[in-house]
């Protein structure tokens, strides 16, 4: 599946985005989705993943309770809603899939090796 991010851009700290993902290619509800994010100078980090149906969620600890992951498989989209974003959310934002039908397991889904396909990533920027 291919996949394209955008949304992201400048807000100052405390603001909200929300980033888009959408998917073209083999039938979008057989995914689980992620996003995880790069920041300068760091390694490649779990944000959040969300199962086929939609009905299941994972966050890290870093954003749980002021990022939302859905998913519209009629659109084959997938949205990060970032609130009260912080400087440390800086980062690029990556959209991944995960076609291997295995059953939702929401360790799996923190690690990017589960994922088959990765999207460019979008640049988010807080500033303080």
């Amino acid at each position: 599946v291919q996949l394209q991010a955008s949304g992201g851009g400048l807000v100052q700290a405390g603001g909200s985005l929300r980033l888009s993902c959408s998917a073209s290619g083999r039938a979008f509800r057989n995914y689980v989705m992620g996003w995880f994010r790069q920041a300068p100078g760091k390694e490649r980090a779990f944000v959040a993943a969300i199962s086929r149906s939609g009905g299941s969620t994972n966050y890290d600890n870093s954003v749980k309770g002021r990022f939302t992951i859905s998913r519209d498989n009629g659109k084959n989209t997938v949205a990060l809603q970032m609130n009260g974003l912080k400087p440390e959310d800086t980062a690029v934002y990556y959209c991944l899939a995960d076609g291997s039908l295995r059953i939702w397991d929401p360790n799996r889904a923190r690690l990017g090796t589960s994922y088959d396909d990765w999207g460019q990533g979008t640049l988010v920027t807080v500033s303080s």
